[in-house]
């Protein structure tokens, strides 16, 4: 029985499986008792302990069992973490505009940043799906069904359902992107429920079904998720991805459907009830999604934690946005999602314009000279800065530069709302803890 463990073992998961986890109790032990050759590796001592064939199991004194337990134990936990790696591509917006079909997109289909997190804010009038994913990039690689079927999907942070292209859907988007093919898949489990979900201006409609979902080294049996019929419009047959996997809230599922993660949590198949993002640098690669556990060395300092206030998006409070000591937005207190599938930091028309005149940009473009001179954007969470360098917030897109900002005009019962996209998420290792419902922020390393 070979074990890929994680470098870590935490003692409160230890003591959680002691505690609750009986079924993988009784793996271990099954697993001892099966036991021919088996190596329990642990990577921070490199201590090695076998169990040859030639040895009776009977021989084995009481005391050994027990150690050979405790590993046992130790090993599972560890392995019920997996590392997904996230890609940089083109976003939608650089796909279009490469096209010169960015101008007119925008002419028809008006940009509504808010109608993802509020639907009936919605443009009725187009027919544009995901428009709001214009600034997309980071996406990584899951299987569906047996034998696998490998799909690019966006881990979305700010939506809850998994969805993904099928046979059965002839638009455009779907014909240029991976389909999945029930009639392929030896564990598929149709039902008869439809599935229709609004993104900003437009929608994908399709129905819901089971098959075995694996992200990473996490093999999740019996999820419930989309197959779209129709994707109307050009804005998702632009996009790099196939689909998406929300982690986000249950309550904000469209048709009641489990998302992953929580599928991964009820069934015992990560060491603790959270994820973790880091988003790399580096424009292609070492970007990832962590399932079940944190890396502290991708982040120095210590993890701050943020308690959440709503339990739809990962919501939070926060406090005031300035610049070189001076309130320039969010004065007296906000609200903030922090959301993977955004690329940029959106916020109040009023706020945005204050930055942008603060920082010389013109209609969102600015020169590239700029980001030499020009201060940090600090947001204050919880009574902790989180400073944004030039470096994030002015996009340069081969010598031709933007901000990183994007007007979003709602407010919340608790105040204005802003969206900490990706231009946040990079300066900052993020841990998104579903057990104590918060989120922690570490600088990257």
């Amino acid at each position: 029985m070979d074990f890929e463990c994680s470098p870590k073992f935490h003692l409160r998961t230890f003591w959680k499986i002691l505690s609750g986890r009986f079924t993988f109790l009784i793996r271990a032990i099954n697993a001892i008792r099966k036991a021919l050759d088996c190596v329990f590796i642990r990577s921070s001592t490199q201590a090695i302990l076998y169990i040859h064939h030639s040895a009776p199991l009977a021989c084995v004194s009481e005391n050994i069992m027990k150690w050979l337990l405790l590993l046992s134990l130790v090993a599972l936990s560890q392995c019920r973490v997996t590392k997904v790696s996230l890609k940089k591509g083109k976003s939608l917006r650089q796909n279009l505009k490469e096209h010169g079909l960015l101008e007119d997109f925008l002419k028809k289909h008006p940009r509504n940043l808010a109608s993802k997190y509020f639907p009936g804010l919605a443009n009725e009038a187009a027919s544009e799906p995901l428009s709001n994913y214009m600034d997309m990039e980071y996406y990584g690689t899951i299987s569906i069904g047996t034998p696998a079927q490998e799909f690019s999907v966006l881990f979305d942070t700010g939506s809850s359902n998994l969805w993904v292209p099928s046979v059965y859907c002839s638009s455009a988007a779907c014909t240029n992107h991976n389909q999945f093919n029930p009639s392929d898949s030896s564990t598929y489990e149709a039902i008869n429920e439809s599935l229709s979900i609004q993104y900003g201006s437009g929608s994908m409609t399709g129905f819901l079904a089971y098959d075995t979902v694996q992200v990473g080294g996490i093999v999740d049996t019996k999820q419930i998720f989309g197959l779209s019929e129709t994707e109307p419009g050009t804005a998702f047959e632009y996009s790099e991805f196939d689909g998406i996997l929300g982690l986000a809230f249950p309550s904000i599922a469209s048709s009641g459907a489990t998302p992953v993660f929580d599928n991964m949590m009820n069934e015992g198949l990560v060491s603790q009830d959270l994820f973790s993002v880091y988003l790399s640098s580096d424009e292609q690669s070492g970007s990832f999604v962590m399932f079940g556990g944190i890396d502290s060395s991708y982040y120095s300092g210590s993890l701050n934690w943020i308690p959440l206030s709503a339990e739809t998006y990962w919501e939070i409070t926060m406090d005031s946005i300035t610049m070189n000591g001076e309130t320039i937005a969010c004065s007296g207190g906000c609200q903030a999602i922090i959301d993977t599938g955004t690329s940029l930091l959106a916020g109040p028309s009023t706020g945005i314009s204050n930055i942008e005149s603060y920082i010389g940009a013109s209609d969102g473009t600015i020169s590239c000279s700029a980001m030499s001179s020009l201060p940090n954007i600090v947001f204050t969470i919880n009574g902790i800065e989180f400073p944004v360098p030039p470096s994030a917030y002015i996009l340069d897109e081969s010598g031709s530069c933007s901000s990183g900002f994007e007007s979003i005009d709602v407010s919340t019962s608790s105040g204005e709302l802003w969206i900490l996209g990706d231009v946040f998420i990079s300066q900052y290792y993020v841990v998104f803890d579903r057990a104590n419902n918060q989120v922690a922020l570490a600088s990257v390393a």
